[in-house]
């Protein structure tokens, strides 16, 4: 039943059309300028940059729309389509023997009367053939569309020309927008995307290392979509944006002044305008009444070198504006009689009467008028980049027409490879051929035409800066370009010597930032509930550097490295070891020395006075072997000093160990004689005879052994060996021994305790022994000092950093070997050289009478 409903309302349509013929709901009265031709082309201007505000009552029809504020700079464009189509037609290598024409609107920048015209052009026949009661049969009177100027009106007229496919080529619509091939099929344009512009804009501000912008559109689809595609490009670049207003040039004036003063408050006074010349016109206007000046302007081409305000005006408000334009291009301009009678406010007059008023009020036109007297957009005879556009669009299109009119019958590009036919051209065919295999052409300023999938052209714009010429008056120069189809890095160019900036000057570039640069060493944070370009700087932690400006993280340095001062850079960490060359170093090795020296010193007296009681009694074999251990002990302290070695390492880890045991093993078995020596004179006591020479030799040399295979077992399993010790001082390397086996080195330290333990006892109960040369108190006191030395020595040792945990071992060896020294040797030494008189027999056996 649904499809049978269909059917029927669809027949009863088309007899419904049959029936009856086309009506218009109004009068099509809108201002035009209109050529026959072969072929018209259509054409929508905003010759006007708004309409007059109608009060329209219900009792009587809408008056016609009346538009206001004529546009010199559309004028210029307006005739540069009828220049390029007279130039076409005049040019036999394109559309030969094919005249083309034109109609031409002025749709007064309002997308409302955009639709309107669009649906003028659109129609098959003239209004007065539809007013005949003419059916509505034919095909669109245009193959093509040339317009329109701002977005929102090509947007509008885009949508309604999209379902009978004919195509429209735009100079001035620059909404990203626009490149959506779904919604905008038969749309092209000769001027760049904003998407393009957004993308150079962010770049410049980059460049110039703002980073807190603020951002002012108009509140069309220009502005909101050109805006968008410049914020989203800009915070992939790290750019702020510090406020972001909208405006519409029909809002109230109390709208316009909060803008201003929010641009007055903001801490920012680089501003990037996406508007209209008309919205940034009245939004100066204010400015200028406000007195604000010192802003850093960021233009579009839409409004960077229209004349919107007097050039006094331009020279102190926008001086160091900078911005994008299309690039000027020399083809030859031309000028038309109402032009220069507007211009110059004369008239050229021909005799009729018509003129008379007119000219008694105007003076003639001589045609020897100055153009550089005039302040106007059209005061420039070469071609500027909006015409350029203009002009490029209708080659396009007659390029397009050209290839489908001379293609070869049965290679055409067209169903069954046919050819299209002047009298019969179809707008899709002229969209077909619009695509970049049919249109790819050259100028005759060598500039390269043609569309991409999505009906855009190569990106090119000139960089231009407002400044102060000699005069003092505000002018434009070029300092700069950009090439879209350059290679990537390479299509941005700026002098930027030449710029002048806001406040005047050629090398005071203005600052925009939220907050200063962190400096390297440092790292941004960032402010909690404030965009990213807001942050505050820290400094990196320990052992972490920043060695690029704005840093948002420290990078930690390699294990070998450490950071400077600045924390900007890593550097080889200082390598710490006790060496010979500094202070303390010397102060243990000449200790060291010294107590090699009293060694030997005291060797020699005992060998130069070996003859005497004293030596005789002490057992001078073992006093001998004692001496050689302590200067054994002595001279390993120095083996702890330098540069650690694996070797070095080894050797002084065992040289201290079998010597000490050599030591004490001596003393020991001098404490064990002195007991046997006391128990010999009691009866039937043969211990001391048993205890002979030969078995004090075995009994050092086993207690020494004993040492020297835990040293062997100790190197041989696993060794001491040089390491770099990070973790004590993180900035320092401690070279130091690593001790290998631990076990190994307790069970030497054990060792070495056990024997002082045992030499102490046997020592400190024979020290009331009878004994004419004190020699157990003696043995007593050194082994006492002994163990106090190294007793103190653990907790010393463990809280002491660095070398000088090496430092405090090397004096706890020498201050135990010096102990022993003195307090073994030292009174002997005393009794040999300053009180030989009690060196004799008689006092060693007890004989002297006491009051000697």
């Amino acid at each position: 039943m649904y499809r049978l409903f269909l059917c029927l309302l669809f027949a009863s349509s088309m007899w419904e059309s049959n029936e009856e013929t086309c009506k218009l709901q109004g009068k099509f009265n809108l201002p035009q300028i209109s050529k026959d031709g072969d072929i018209v082309l259509g054409g929508i201007f905003s010759l006007h940059s708004g309409r007059l505000i109608q009060i329209n009552s219900c009792f009587t029809a809408p008056e016609e729309t009346k538009c206001r504020s004529f546009d010199f700079r559309v004028f210029r464009l307006v005739n540069t389509m009828i220049f390029a189509i007279e130039e076409i037609n005049e040019n036999s290598a394109i559309l030969p023997n094919v005249t083309l024409g034109y109609t031409i609107y002025d749709d007064c920048g309002s997308p409302t009367i955009t639709t309107k015209v669009a649906l003028g052009l659109m129609n098959g026949q003239k209004e007065e053939e539809i007013e005949s009661g003419d059916d509505c049969q034919e095909s669109p009177s245009i193959p093509a569309l040339v317009g329109a100027d701002g977005s929102s009106e090509s947007m509008a007229v885009a949508r309604l020309i999209a379902p009978f496919r004919i195509p429209m080529v735009s100079y001035f619509s620059t909404c990203a927008c626009l490149s959506d091939r779904k919604e905008y099929p038969t749309f092209y344009r000769t001027i760049p995307s904003d998407y393009h512009q957004s993308k150079v804009l962010a770049q410049i501000i980059k460049k110039f290392g703002w980073t807190w912008i603020g951002a002012i559109r108009s509140n069309n689809d220009y502005g909101n979509f050109g805006m968008q595609a410049f914020v989203d490009i800009a915070q992939e670049l790290g750019i702020c944006i510090a406020f972001s207003e909208s405006f519409h040039r029909a809002e109230s004036l109390e709208k316009i002044k909060k803008i201003v003063n929010i641009m007055k408050s903001s801490t920012t006074k680089v501003i990037v305008a996406f508007a209209p010349p008309a919205e940034m016109q009245i939004l100066l206007k204010e400015i200028i009444r406000q007195n604000v000046t010192g802003i850093q302007w960021i233009g579009t081409e839409a409004w960077i070198t229209a004349q919107i305000i007097s050039p006094d005006e331009s020279a102190r408000f926008l001086t160091g504006t900078i911005g994008l334009s299309i690039p000027l291009f020399e083809v030859k301009g031309f000028l038309v009689k109402e032009f220069w009678e507007t211009a110059f406010q004369c008239i050229f007059w021909s005799g009729n009467t018509s003129q008379i008023t007119a000219a008694s009020t105007l003076q003639q036109c001589t045609g020897q008028e100055k153009l550089s007297a005039l302040h106007n957009a059209y005061s420039e005879v070469s071609m500027d980049g909006s015409s350029y556009n203009v002009y490029k669009a209708v080659y396009a299109v007659a390029h397009a027409l050209h290839n489908m009119i001379s293609c070869e019958k049965g290679k055409g590009p067209f169903i069954n490879n046919t050819c299209a036919h002047v009298s019969n051209l179809q707008p899709w065919q002229v969209r077909k051929c619009l695509m970049f295999i049919s249109v790819n052409f050259t100028t005759t300023s060598g500039d390269s035409v043609y569309f991409d999938e999505n009906g855009d052209p190569v990106a090119t714009y000139d960089l231009l800066n407002w400044g102060i010429n000699s005069r003092g008056a505000a002018e434009i120069r070029v300092i700069g370009f950009y090439d879209g189809s350059a290679s990537p890095g390479h299509e941005l160019t700026l002098d930027e010597e030449t710029i002048e900036w806001s406040s005047g000057h050629v090398l005071s570039v203005p600052r925009a930032v939220c907050s200063e640069s962190c400096i390297p060493g440092t790292r941004k944070v960032a402010r909690k509930g404030q965009p990213v370009c807001c942050f505050d700087c820290t400094e990196c932690a320990e052992g972490e550097i920043s060695n690029i400006t704005d840093s948002t993280d420290c990078i930690k340095c390699p294990e070998q490295y450490w950071p400077n001062q600045q924390r900007d850079r890593c550097r080889p960490k200082e390598i710490e070891f006790l060496s010979f060359t500094e202070m303390l170093g010397g102060v243990l090795l000449t200790l060291a020395l010294v107590g090699v020296s009293t060694t030997i010193s005291i060797a020699i007296v005992f060998f130069t006075h070996r003859d005497t009681p004293i030596v005789k009694a002490n057992n001078s074999e073992l006093s001998y072997l004692l001496l050689f251990a302590l200067t054994l002990c002595f001279l390993c302290s120095v083996t702890f000093i330098g540069e650690p070695s694996v070797w070095a390492c080894m050797l002084c880890h065992t040289a201290f160990a079998i010597a000490f045991v050599l030591c004490i093993s001596c003393i020991l078995i001098k404490t064990i004689l002195v007991i046997l020596a006391f128990k010999a004179t009691l009866p039937n006591n043969n211990m001391a005879k048993l205890f002979g020479p030969a078995q004090q030799r075995w009994s050092v040399f086993l207690l020494t052994s004993v040492q020297c295979l835990i040293c062997t077992l100790w190197l041989t399993i696993s060794h001491p060996f040089p390491m770099r010790n990070t973790e004590y001082y993180r900035e320092i390397i401690i070279l130091e021994c690593d001790l290998g086996s631990v076990s190994a080195f307790y069970s030497m330290a054990g060792y070495i305790a056990f024997l002082a333990g045992v030499s102490f006892v046997l020592a400190f109960l024979a020290r009331k022994l009878p004994d004419n040369f004190n020699e157990a108190q003696c043995i007593t006191f050194s082994m006492l000092t002994f163990c106090a030395v190294w007793i103190t020595f653990i907790p010393v040792y463990i809280s002491s950093p660095g070398k000088y945990t090496i430092a405090v071992e090397v004096f706890a060896i020498l201050a135990s070997s010096f102990g022993l020294l003195f307090c073994i040797f030292v009174p002997k030494c005393y009794i040999i050289l300053i009180k030989p008189e009690i060196n004799t027999r008689k006092h060693l056996l007890g004989k002297v009478p006491v009051n000697e």
